[in-house]
């Protein structure tokens, strides 16, 4: 300050001094503490990697597999079986669009049938852009008789795909092959038949082995687990975003890939909503719907939940064991034999047909998250052993609340329908008890 047109300063004890500085750092620890609070993944609920025993599918079941699309070619009289990299390539040939992206420059899996003796086995060719073959050549292929037919720039890649078929039987394709391939083919050579694969062939996929459905019932297992213990870490004030972090990172300590669509309160009223980031609060559910990976077999759990100390509002609580009732309606409805629809019939007269049900029941899982075939009021598929469903009732009441609960099962060699969950607890029992 000035005094008698002299300037002084204030002189200040190295005590003052210091214990500033422990307060500047105190303050900066608190701020780093409630940022990692909200955004860091260390704070995830640590569990064990519940599928660390489980392999890929084996060598065997690949050969298996082709061998059968094989013999049913031979049933069909039909010359061959063509797949673009992709889940139907992936479940036949460890060939995945993950491996080979795709691009206007076809490569095609090719599965012809050849008679050994009285036997039929597959042949597997692999056709590539000759500049790729190197590349070709070193794809995961589950197969170690593969031969590799390769096109240059200025031919027609279709001519070699036909060029070795024995036969004039059709040509069966991945149904979800591009059109421009399937005109090519067809433009190579008229007098082959070149259709979508007949469901014939499509149910090799739909029934799964008990190799495959030891994966579905693990990677759902872990997703159940992790819900569960992110449960216990809830808090309200939490954020969706910092909500749907633990989750993902939960899982993936419990030995699975993947993320959950995560809703708070209203925001769950949207089936495939992508939530405000708001808060928890004391009178929401929070809605976790769970879409893990393991080995290229895909889950599917969806939850409801509550807090210890959460007042839920008595017509939500309503709403919640009624989609409980429905999604039990379901399962002792789905059995072998039955017609698909009967089964997302039996969820909605459960819900008195409520017009708030606004999606099909379930869907079939495997190495899709959604494939054949499906649970909904117009499907004719007849359910058989092997096959795998979601069950998914749901309320939607926009503005105000959604409920859903989702559990995958399968078709038992007894016929009966299990809960993929059933090892770690199965169907949820309240909010709370998820």
């Amino acid at each position: 300050m000035e005094k008698g047109g002299i300037i002084q300063q204030q002189q200040q004890s190295p005590g003052r001094s210091i214990s500033r500085r422990i307060l500047h750092i105190g303050l900066v620890c608190i701020a780093l503490c409630l940022f990692t609070t909200r955004f860091s993944p260390t704070f995830a609920p640590v569990i064990p990697n519940h599928c660390a025993s489980l392999s890929p599918i084996q060598a065997t079941e690949f050969r298996s597999r082709r061998n059968a699309l094989a013999r049913t070619l031979v049933q069909l009289n039909a010359s061959a079986y063509m797949a673009e990299p992709g889940t139907n390539s992936l479940f036949y040939a460890n060939i995945s669009s993950s491996n080979w992206g795709l691009s206007e420059r076809p490569l095609l899996l090719i599965i012809t049938p050849q008679h050994i003796g009285d036997d039929v086995e597959a042949k597997v060719t692999i056709l590539t852009p000759a500049f790729e073959a190197p590349r070709a050549k070193l794809l995961p292929i589950s197969s170690q008789d593969v031969s590799f037919v390769s096109w240059e720039e200025a031919a027609s890649p279709y001519e070699h795909a036909v060029s070795f078929l024995d036969e004039t039987g059709p040509i069966f394709v991945d149904g979800n092959m591009r059109n421009f391939i399937v005109d090519g083919l067809r433009e190579a050579r008229p007098q082959f038949t070149v259709s979508s694969a007949p469901y014939e062939l499509k149910r090799l996929r739909e029934r799964k082995s008990p190799a495959e459905i030891e994966l579905l019932k693990c990677v759902n297992e872990a997703t159940l687990l992790s819900i569960r213990a992110v449960q216990k870490k809830l808090y309200f004030g939490i954020h969706e975003s910092t909500a749907g972090a633990m989750m993902r990172d939960t899982m993936k300590a419990a030995g699975v890939d993947g993320g959950c669509l995560t809703l708070f309160g209203e925001n769950a009223a949207l089936p495939h909503g992508a939530g405000t980031d708001r808060t928890l609060g004391k009178t929401d559910f929070a809605l976790f719907d769970c879409t893990p990976r393991l080995h290229g077999y895909e889950g599917d759990v969806t939850r409801t939940i509550a807090l210890p100390d959460s007042q839920i509002p008595s017509d939500h609580l309503k709403i919640w064991y009624d989609v409980h009732s429905a999604q039990t309606a379901a399962i002792r409805t789905a059995r072998a034999g039955v017609v698909a629809s009967k089964v997302d019939k039996a969820a909605r007269a459960s819900l008195n047909n409520s017009e708030y049900f606004t999606h099909r029941l379930g869907h079939g899982i495997g190495l899709d998250g959604h494939e054949e075939p499906y649970l909904n009021g117009g499907s004719k598929s007849v359910i058989e052993t092997g096959h795998t469903f979601s069950d998914e009732p749901g309320i939607y009441i926009v503005g105000k609340v959604g409920v859903r609960l989702e559990d995958c099962f399968y078709i038992g060699e007894d016929g009966n329908a299990v809960y993929l969950t059933a090892g770690v607890g199965g169907q949820a029992e309240s909010p709370w008890r998820p």
